[in-house]
């Protein structure tokens, strides 16, 4: 199997693996609100939740970043031997070290309480410190998960890693189904603790069968460990100052008028999913190749798997951007309009849809390059990088936010991570040489003009249909689909008739296959 069809094939699984893992969540949070409604006990349960997940997220994944181009550059030096034998070190090092970081927050959780909530006081108060001390043993677990992520990846093998979603759902769905009636509010951030376990036995039996086997290893001089460690610290910071944007955004958003804080945060889930789940897939599949190829010092072969991926990014995200700009009140008409969503929250947030949308690309893009420059063992520019944004993005809302209210928050945060991508690009050509711009400039403005095309014909569909149909949630649904999938097939022919090469090689595949 070529490398681009192995790429595709690794993409897809990760893709339908995300979608499943995300309709198990809704599904859980469907029951976490039918069974302990919105109450005092469910606001410190979510805080509590928060704070844990806050904590133990940023390990797992600063470890599995960092991990990924390390453990490519002990396989490429000592063998799958030596690479076994580190992960081992590695696992048992983080463990260590996240026990150690489990005591000292959990000595601090009456701080960390009083920091995110604080609100809470008397009964409320104590509770979330209870709560909170319990969901904080997560972090035992994800400090090696995030080890055998990196791992797995390393070794192209993405299922264990995609379907983690799977046992964390099923652990909470089972939980609520049978057992919170009897144990209650404690008894859910327990069964948060044991499905952040289960994350980790569900990657055990793919692990084995790429010939690992643990071995009690603990060498805390290991250079390698040491050099992860170095380098996930500045990652550690630009995923806490990327949470800055959004913390800037709804102070802001707290002095506009009710209810702009939700929209731009329905607006974000939205246009956040495509990141989440298409573009997250891409470079979860790429980076594992971008490290090995870096590790061999092959520079061409770098440039040629990224110029892969943002051609891909490019094909994916400018239509989806397009899309969410023809058809944004629709889309968050058939999301969230009911009961308390009336038609101002609807209009409020999907004006802030099609501002976040105009940043989807930059974002997308981002994610990639940033991966090629953790590939490269430099995790300090992206992290001053996300400084510049952050202050482009201060700067922008001060001066958009008196113009466009809610709206101009998100085009200041549109703005800024266009302007830190074409830095980061910029930065990356003078540390690697020609990046092959040209061919990404004529990609963009063949797909932007397939796109553009593509966004007419769904704006006459739906508009015509809803028209003719009338005003109904079934009849504005079936007019959305019957637009969204009439774009889809013109988007397709039009890329094909512009000679976009991606298109066509999964054409003329799928042609010879059948």
């Amino acid at each position: 199997m070529s490398k681009s069809n192995k790429t595709v094939k690794s993409a897809l699984i990760i893709i339908i693996f995300s979608l499943g893992s995300k309709f198990l969540g809704f599904i859980r949070e469907v029951l976490i609100a039918a069974k302990f409604g919105s109450s005092i006990e469910t606001d410190t349960f979510f805080i509590a939740l928060s704070a844990s997940a806050l904590i133990s997220g940023f390990l797992s994944n600063a470890i599995s970043t960092t991990f990924i181009p390390v453990i490519s550059e002990v396989e490429s030096k000592k063998g799958k031997k030596g690479k076994i034998e580190h992960t081992n070190n590695m696992i048992n090092v983080i463990f260590f070290v996240s026990l150690i970081l489990l005591v000292i927050v959990s000595l601090g959780t009456p701080m960390l309480v009083k920091l995110l909530a604080s609100g809470f006081e008397g009964k409320q108060f104590d509770l979330a410190v209870k709560l909170t001390r319990i969901g904080l043993s997560m972090i035992l677990f994800s400090g090696v998960i995030g080890v055998m992520t990196g791992y797995l990846q390393s070794e192209q093998r993405f299922n264990a890693t995609a379907m983690i979603g799977f046992p964390f759902n099923f652990v909470y769905i089972f939980f609520l189904l049978f057992l919170s009636s009897m144990f209650g509010i404690k008894g859910l951030m327990v069964a948060g603790v044991v499905a952040t376990f289960s994350q980790l036995l569900v990657q055990i039996p793919e692990a084995r069968a790429s010939g690992f086997r643990y071995k009690f290893i603990f060498d805390i001089k290991d250079k390698y460990i040491r050099k992860v460690l170095y380098l996930s610290l500045p990652v550690l910071i630009g995923v806490a100052i990327n949470d800055l944007n959004a913390v800037v955004d709804r102070t802001l958003a707290s002095n506009l008028v009710l209810g702009s804080i939700s929209a731009l945060n329905y607006a974000n889930k939205l246009s956040g999913l495509i990141l989440g789940v298409f573009i997250s897939a891409i470079t979860t599949v790429i980076f594992p190749v971008l490290s090995k190829e870096a590790n061999n010092e092959n520079i061409d072969g770098v440039k040629s798997t990224m110029s892969y991926g943002i051609n891909l990014i490019l094909l994916i995200t400018i239509p989806a951007t397009v899309g969410m700009i023809v058809l944004a009140k629709p889309i968050v008409e058939i999301a969230f309009q009911r009961g308390e969503f009336d038609a101002t929250a609807t209009l409020m947030t999907s004006q802030a849809l099609v501002f976040y949308s105009m940043g989807l690309v930059a974002s997308s893009l981002r994610l990639l390059i940033t991966r090629v420059y953790y590939s490269l063992q430099d995790t300090k520019t992206p992290m001053i990088n996300g400084v510049i944004s952050v202050g482009f993005n201060i700067i922008l809302n001060l001066i958009l936010v008196r113009f466009m209210a809610h709206a101009g928050l998100a085009l200041a945060t549109s703005i800024a991570i266009t302007i830190a991508t074409i830095m980061l690009l910029y930065g990356l050509k003078k540390k690697i040489g020609s990046l092959g711009t040209k061919q990404y400039i004529t990609t963009f403005f063949k797909t932007g003009l397939a796109s553009s095309i593509m966004g007419l014909v769904a704006y006459i569909a739906y508009n015509g249909l809803y028209g003719i149909l009338g005003v109904s949630k079934l009849y504005n649904l079936m007019s959305l689909l019957v637009a969204v999938g009439l774009a889809v097939i013109v988007y397709g022919v039009s890329c094909y008739l512009f000679k976009i090469e991606e298109v066509r090689d999964a054409v003329h595949k799928i042609i010879k296959k059948l």
